[in-house]
């Protein structure tokens, strides 16, 4: 089966768009919206002619020099490594991104990459910390031996390997493998090594401005900030790269401690990186930037609130499978540890904790253009979890071959919201040109007015919101109300549609609305015989119920994208109807006690929500 056949109908409409060119992309777009794409293409068009000129062969003198700097330091790497992998690479086999090259004695840098992705892993040098696990002699050996051959095969320039991200991410992980790599290294060996990673240095901090805004360019600033730090002739530049620190951590990390991405993964590779910068500021007695500190600490918390009871983040704006041992690790320097926020306004996001139930909401506009290559249209949409399992999803993205899912990810048919006429809720630039120059395909129009009001008391927690994606396409305003009883045990929801204010639902009759909840690959669904509910069975055998009064419920495909072991078969719950002639539709989850043996559980009753 096809896995991306229960978007089908997103994927053909999305392709049909990108084939009418570049002459109406922007159409729907806002005079603003287009002013702030217009200027984004500008900015980009002229960093990437920078880049073109500063890759020419004639100026890349600048970044070398016959001096040769000394490590001081070397930086914690908290990422997780597997000594298992180290005989893998020591013969031959690189295994990265889901796909294998086998090198039959030749380097890994000659082959033919099978993937962008595999590319990206090979030459950032992130499996460095698999053979320090292993820390042998022959390792050792391993890892200067393939550091030569970088230096020697792409040292001087690399299409791919000198792209910044890449040059940000090696630079770390040479220095934070420097202890290993370097020992027992001959005099020869340790002057290359360190002339290149010098030379790295001065190229990214030449560069730098031409980094793609959002987390390739903070990345780049903390990639500054290490080898300040621990490179002795690099020590003169560290107060002007912790002034850049400074200025992108108070521009990228929004007040409650979200990303301006608005993509939870973001968070856990950002402090991966920034609690070892806060040590090596410590390790050089030197004060961190209150800056760094601050953030630090409004991050932390966010971490909690995005992770549901079985250690898994939420699927929000590109998040793809949760790194576990990671977010461990980082959550051992968290020393609050206090229960998770219920509101993050400035990130768009509502948790309401209740009893064993945990339930996640995204109510937030679409993220500024120049980061939102990998943000989706998922307003409004929402998670829900019941002890240690997930219930309601969304699709989320994998972790090897994004490119393939990426686009049929993003639409709002792919989040436990709901759709009309299987449009999304947001406009994705579909120009190909566009594209390659942006690095990814941007939001270019969505809902600009998301409300929120969250009420709490007695009865349980009450969010009342709406958006106005769907007001240029259909003249309607999604609105969704959502109440979860204080036990935790029923969750009444309601989705309406109406005009904005002092407008006429202009909708046409044909139009229809999806309401969709996509179900973790773990919960067994099956329909009720009278059309209007499903009985949803938890891996611990536990019961939940979910019912509308909507003429009936469909039980479709769906695909949960964010699997260890790669995309899995699911399904979703769908209610249909048209907005003309239903302005609203309610339904509800109720757990329910295990029913007696042989017997089948009543549809709860119509939930009853506030207007």
């Amino acid at each position: 089966m096809d896995l991306r056949r229960p978007f089908g109908i997103v994927a053909h409409a999305r392709e049909n768009q990108s084939a009418q060119g570049t002459d109406n992309f922007m159409v729907g777009v806002t005079v603003a919206e287009r002013a702030r794409l217009s200027a984004l293409i500008g900015r980009r068009a002229f960093r990437s002619l920078l880049g073109r000129v500063n890759a020419h062969p004639l100026l890349r003198w600048r970044f070398g020099s016959a001096k040769t700097d000394r490590l001081i330091i070397a930086p914690q790497d908290l990422r997780t490594a597997d000594a298992t992998r180290a005989a893998e690479i020591y013969a031959g086999r690189f295994a990265f991104a889901g796909k294998v090259v086998i090198c039959d004695r030749r380097s890994p840098f000659e082959m033919t990459p099978p993937s962008d992705e595999w590319a990206v892993t090979l030459l950032s040098f992130v499996w460095l910390r698999h053979l320090r696990a292993a820390d042998s002699a022959i390792t050792r050996a391993n890892a200067r031996a393939l550091i030569d051959d970088w230096i020697n095969l792409q040292g001087g320039w690399h299409p791919v390997g000198w792209r910044l991200d890449i040059v940000s991410r090696r630079i770390i992980c040479w220095l934070s493998q420097a202890p290993f790599i370097l020992q027992d290294a001959d005099a020869r060996f340790y002057r290359r090594f360190i002339r290149s990673l010098s030379r790295q240095v001065r190229y990214l901090r030449r560069t730098l401005k031409e980094s793609r805004d959002g987390l390739p360019k903070l990345q780049a600033v903390i990639a500054l900030n290490y080898a300040a730090l621990c490179i002795q002739g690099q020590s003169g530049a560290l107060r002007g790269h912790a002034r850049r620190l400074i200025d992108e951590l108070r521009v990228q990390i929004l007040p409650d401690g979200g990303h301006i991405s608005r993509n939870p993964g973001a968070l856990i590779e950002i402090l991966a990186d920034l609690l070892p910068l806060r040590q090596l500021f410590s390790a050089r007695q030197l004060q961190p930037p209150q800056a760094l500190n601050n953030a630090i600490d409004r991050m932390m918390p966010m971490l909690r609130f995005f992770r549901h009871a079985d250690g898994n983040f939420a699927q929000f704006n590109g998040m793809g499978p949760t790194p576990v041992d990671l977010l461990a690790t980082v959550l051992a320097y968290d020393d609050a540890r206090g229960a998770p926020l219920s509101n993050a306004p400035h990130s768009g996001f509502q948790r309401i904790d209740a009893g064993q139930t945990a339930l996640l909401m995204d109510t937030g506009r679409p993220p500024p253009i120049g980061v939102s290559q990998d943000a989706h249209a998922g307003c409004l949409s929402f998670e829900m979890s019941w002890k240690q399992h997930r219930l309601v999803i969304n699709c989320g993205l994998p972790a090897v071959n994004k490119e393939n899912w990426r686009q049929v990810a993003r639409q709002t048919a792919a989040h436990s919201t709901v759709t009309l006429n299987d449009k999304s809720s947001c406009r994705f630039l579909e120009s190909g040109p566009f594209r390659r120059l942006l690095a990814g395909t941007p939001i270019v129009a969505g809902p600009r007015n998301v409300h929120i009001v969250r009420d709490e008391n007695a009865d349980g927690v009450t969010l009342q919101t709406s958006h106005d994606g769907y007001v240029d396409d259909f003249g309607v305003v999604h609105s969704r109300v959502v109440r979860l009883s204080q036990d935790g045990r029923s969750l009444d929801g309601e989705d309406s549609f109406a005009p904005p204010e002092g407008r006429t639902l202009s909708v046409n009759v044909g139009d229809e609305y999806a309401v969709r909840f996509h179900l973790h690959p773990a919960i067994k669904a099956n329909r009720l015989s009278d059309g209007r509910g499903v009985i949803l069975l938890l891996p611990d055998r536990e019961v939940w119920t979910f019912s509308t009064m909507a003429d009936s419920v469909q039980l479709e495909e769906s695909v949960y994208l964010c699997g260890t072991d790669g995309p899995r078969r699911t399904v979703q719950i769908v209610i249909y109807g048209h907005a003309r002639s239903e302005a609203s539709v309610r339904w509800s989850f109720r757990h329910t006690p295990p029913a007696p043996h042989g017997a089948r559980p009543e549809r709860a009753d119509e939930p009853e929500l506030p207007l």
